[in-house]
């Protein structure tokens, strides 16, 4: 920011000084953190109305200075912050703070006088509601969106902590709690009452308004962590004070009965018990989303330490909370090779440290300690989660032992397993009807991938083409032939040299192009085709895929990811096997059919189940779970650690002792 649009902002509260990721978004912000005596001209900033807050509020008005209140934004992290997480947002008011009716804040102005009408911000506030809605994202996530919600039907009543700013703001206290039940129960003669207890009330930190007293055959308490979304899917109707839940409750549909006076109050879409009179505007539910959560808060992308939008702050906490939920149970790693380990500790230990075991201890030790139970997917078992690597994967060879920056999860096959469902599969027959917002990015990866010409292992110090002969190019790529994606979706060809015949007979004019798999080109894995040129006329012995994709007018593989990425850049492929992206319409396949699957999906869909949906991306600079476009910056820009020298040593050694290649893998 300009030096001259940047603005001194005193505080008076340790936090501001000792988080320093609160310091860095109001840094980005455009304000300078110090402490000492402020000018007129200078800012305080303080913290809500926290106990701090008076002492900045006096100088303010001793000084003659503006005054900012910061608060966390309406989607914070995972956990809440005394759990170590750092926010992605703040809301910084120069007026007052959204949750304080007594006086008109930013949020209030923007949601009161801002024109909220322009197309494409209501379009991308519909979207924004949809992705919150998708990923049971709240302003803390760390819950199962699987965990059982009461019996729909009910009526829901929603408890908050004792003296919580915003109840006290808003001039409330226990009686408009009892107010707010006595209510919700003659209003709905006969029908079911839940009370939502408060999370923190749940982790024992603070007290709630209700307890276990206030059940009885018709009032029963959810203390369970269930996701917000699922609880109010269930809903007949939705009663408040102040929680944010309530504008939840709006987003998902529903006109809650508020009795306190919220920022989401007064514009048409609650049942103000209190009205705060000098809010008579009326907006949609979009418009509401477009103020509070696009044009108010400030969010930070902790990858490319910068502010960003609130579709990347979205992507951020769907990437964060997608782990927490896969890893916060632990997990026990079953013969999981040395060199594995630590990337695996990395990408999936970051709550608990995953543990390590052999054979049948691996099992009972899950078992014992109620972890969950991974194995490498070439194990081939059926009594854990199963891990491999993912489809955007590093630069570098896995063979070269170069730590992988996407992994897959599958806890019902595995992707190139073709012999059973796997959640790929799953997730590709469910993307019939994407949203339009997924659709969209989607499409935008798509462009990216294609303009950075990347694939899945963006090996360095590639040879230029050769110049190619003349005539329909056909391009055939070479698999290692021990892989088990041949082992599970080959039929009757399954070897190198059986393809290349293959393509051969059945295009005998074309121009037949083979490129080694590049694990077998390093003399790492078995495959290797002595006499290739029997049927191709020319072997691209160190060629860039995706150059020889472009270079060429039509693929022919049995399984090979490079089908899928020729798919990427619009060439018709040709399957003799059926990988994961074969049997929807896509592709020309020879194989036998799986009646499985039996949607016909388009490129769009295919890539946000294969890029987006299924895989977990690591990023390597700041060590977090990440959104797949963050690894795509890093594999473009070149932003990645290099292999070490011992891991490529190391991967000489394996390519020694090939004959025992099982220890390796």
């Amino acid at each position: 920011m300009p030096g001259e649009m940047r603005q001194n902002l005193y505080v008076y509260s340790g936090g501001f000084l000792t988080q320093p990721r609160i310091r860095r978004i109001l840094t980005l912000a455009g304000y300078d953190i110090r402490i000492g005596a402020p000018g007129p001209d200078d800012l305080i900033g303080v913290w809500g109305h926290s106990p701090t807050a008076p002492r900045g509020e006096a100088v303010a008005r001793h000084k003659g200075a503006g005054l900012i209140r910061v608060e966390d934004s309406f989607l914070r992290s995972v956990r809440p912050g005394r759990s170590g997480d750092l926010p992605i947002g703040l809301n910084i008011d120069r007026r007052g703070v959204h949750f304080d009716p007594t006086m008109p804040s930013d949020l209030e102005m923007i949601l009161a006088h801002d024109p909220l009408d322009d197309t494409a911000l209501l379009t991308r506030a519909k979207a924004g509601i949809a992705a919150l809605q998708a990923d049971h994202l709240s302003k803390y996530s760390c819950f199962d969106p699987k965990t059982p919600t009461p019996e729909p039907g009910y009526v829901l009543v929603i408890d908050q902590t004792r003296k919580d700013a915003s109840i006290t703001a808003s001039g409330a206290d226990s009686n408009t709690f009892r107010e707010m039940l006595f209510y919700a129960q003659t209003d709905h003669p006969g029908q079911r009452i839940v009370i939502k207890t408060h999370p923190e009330t749940i982790a024992g930190d603070k007290a709630g308004y209700f307890t276990a007293a206030d059940a009885s055959n018709r009032i029963s308490l959810c203390t369970a962590p269930v996701s917000p979304w699922a609880l109010l899917a269930g809903a007949t109707a939705v009663y408040t004070v102040t929680s944010q839940l309530g504008f939840e409750a709006i987003l998902a549909g529903h006109k809650p009965v508020v009795f306190g006076e919220p920022f989401y109050a007064g514009w048409g879409l609650s049942c103000d018990r209190n009205p705060v009179q000098r809010r008579q505007r009326r907006l949609t539910r979009a418009q509401l989303f477009a103020g509070a959560m696009i044009l108010y808060p400030t969010w930070y992308d902790p990858y490319h330490d910068r502010l960003c939008s609130i579709e990347e702050a979205t992507a951020t906490l769907s990437a964060l909370t997608r782990a927490w939920r896969d890893d916060h149970q632990g997990w026990v790693a079953a013969d999981m090779r040395l060199w594995k380990r630590k990337p695996l500790q990395q990408v999936f230990g970051q709550y608990q440290k995953l543990r390590f075991a052999g054979g049948a201890k691996a099992a009972a030790q899950a078992s014992q300690t109620n972890r969950r139970l991974m194995r490498w997917a070439s194990t081939d078992a059926r009594d854990a989660v199963l891990v491999e690597d993912g489809f955007l994967r590093s630069r570098g060879l896995g063979a070269d032992l170069v730590a992988p920056l996407s992994l897959v999860l599958d806890d019902l096959g595995i992707y190139y397993d073709a012999t059973r469902p796997s959640r790929l599969e799953s997730l590709i027959a469910g993307s019939t009807r994407l949203p339009a917002a997924k659709r969209d990015r989607a499409e935008a990866l798509i462009a990216r991938i294609r303009a950075a010409g990347l694939s899945k292992y963006n090996l360095q110090a590639r040879r230029p083409l050769p110049a190619l002969p003349q005539g329909r190019r056909i391009l055939v790529p070479g698999q290692v032939e021990d892989d088990a994606s041949l082992r599970r979706g080959a039929g009757e060809i399954c070897t190198n040299a059986a393809l290349l015949q293959a393509a051969r007979a059945a295009n005998p004019a074309a121009v037949i192009l083979y490129k080694p798999h590049p694990d077998v080109r390093a003399g790492l894995r078995p495959g290797a085709v002595a006499n290739a040129r029997d049927w191709a006329d020319l072997v691209l012995e160190d060629a860039d895929p995706i150059a020889a994709i472009n270079a060429c007018d039509s693929i022919w593989t049995m399984t090979s990811l490079l089908g899928f990425e020729a798919l990427l850049h619009d060439r018709p492929v040709t399957c003799l096997g059926m990988p994961f992206y074969a049997g929807w319409g896509l592709t020309d396949d020879r194989a036998m059919p799986i009646a499985r699957r039996n949607k016909t999906i388009d490129l769009t869909a295919l890539v946000h189940a294969t890029l987006i949906a299924y895989p977990r991306y690591h990023d390597p600079v700041s060590g977090l779970p990440c959104p797949v476009e963050v690894i795509v910056d890093r594999l473009t820009h070149g932003d990645i650690p290099p292999a070490t020298r011992l891991n490529r040593a190391t991967a000489k050694l394996q390519g020694l002792f090939a004959s025992a290649a099982p220890l390796w893998r």
